[in-house]
């Protein structure tokens, strides 16, 4: 279908929608897009059903259109329409006490559902296989939840969870070096060594903590100090550097690459982006991921929240020079007076869902 058409299916269905006549909306976008390649079509589709759901109450609905807008964003994730909608579907789920995925019940005041009688066995059949099979796992296309700790300013302890979404499709090497660091478990218990309000947050140096040390997980042929391509540090992973892999946009709860003078001198340093964006920085630093504001695994999640307030902790630097984070953060690259540590980072199994077209 020619572009104009598609877009002009879009505006028939947006309007179908905005007067309640959703099954005629989706008929509209099956047939304009029957695979779902098109992150607009997604996001009207969760639309459509997010309003199904709110109307019936159905917790089915309710998940498909999750489903929807999670693959809209992940398509798209530049898109606010996309990312504003589906924050507020999750937060209407959660009010309403619906999880993202449905997960019969095992267990019936201690005894064992016919459906828990079979998760034991399946159960017990998996960790056998998994035993020779967890050796060789593919870790590609997993999230990342990482659980964070701080001390603000009035001397308060705080904890919270992102979870992080990679770029696989523009990013792949960053992507693969990071999940690679995240399951060996280098930056568990791992500061933010640099802080700057209205601006990032840096960690990721499991090697000194300060931000001089740090190596990729993965060998993608770059090595130091030359941050040029060749295979003279194969053998050597303190010498493994990712290359650049420019394009992505510096906005609101980027995950990024840390670097030094080469653009293919990234580690294992990362900054997250809090809600100012960091736009000077585009085309010059490799944005990777996104953090999101969600339910993983039965956690809550917030991505820019937690990133905006670790950036306005107490701050110093290393001379002492930096108590006025406002005045000088720009220039001493401050650490906190409290250190941000890295509780955990762990990856979290792909559960993708059937095409957008099977729901209904």
């Amino acid at each position: 279908m020619a572009d104009e058409d598609i877009a002009g299916t879009w505006k028939e269905a947006e309007k179908l929608i905005d007067k309640g006549k959703i099954d005629r909306a989706l008929d509209l976008l099956r047939e304009a897009d029957a695979d779902g390649k098109e992150a607009t079509t997604l996001r009207l589709a969760g639309k459509a059903m997010h309003m199904k759901a709110s109307k019936s109450g159905s917790a089915s609905e309710y998940r498909k259109a999750a489903s929807l807008l999670r693959d809209a964003v992940k398509m798209n994730p530049r898109d606010k329409q996309s990312n504003a909608q589906y924050n507020q579907l999750l937060n209407e789920m959660q009010d309403k006490g619906i999880s993202q995925t449905a997960i019969p019940r095992l267990f019936n005041e201690g005894t064992p559902t016919p459906a828990g009688l079979f998760a034991i066995v399946a159960a017990l059949l998996i960790i056998l296989a998994a035993i020779q099979f967890v050796q060789s796992s593919d870790n590609s296309n997993q999230d990342v939840m990482m659980k964070l700790r701080w001390t603000d300013a009035n001397g308060v302890e705080h904890e919270g969870t992102i979870w992080i979404e990679l770029y696989d499709d523009e990013t792949p090497m960053h992507a693969e070096s990071f999940r690679a660091n995240v399951d060996m478990g280098r930056y568990d218990g791992i500061p933010f060594h640099r802080i700057v309000d209205e601006f990032m947050i840096q960690g990721g140096d499991f090697v000194h903590q300060a931000g001089s040390g740090g190596y990729a997980g993965a060998y993608f042929g770059y090595c130091k100090p030359t941050m040029e391509k060749t295979d003279d540090c194969e053998d050597d992973e303190t010498k493994w550097v990712v290359p650049a892999e420019f394009g992505q946009t510096h906005d609101p709860g980027v995950i990024a690459a840390a670097r030094s003078q080469s653009p293919n001198s990234h580690g294992s340093q990362f900054y997250l982006v809090d809600s100012t964006g960091a736009y000077s920085l585009d085309g010059s630093y490799t944005a990777f991921g996104i953090a999101y504001a969600g339910e993983i695994d039965g956690v809550d999640t917030t991505g820019v929240e937690v990133i905006d307030q670790i950036s306005q902790v107490e701050c110093q630097s290393s001379d002492g020079k930096c108590a006025d984070q406002s005045q000088y953060c720009q220039t001493c690259s401050p650490k906190s007076v409290h250190p941000v540590i890295v509780v955990e980072a762990t990856l979290i199994e792909d559960d993708s869902d059937d095409p957008w077209y099977k729901f209904w």
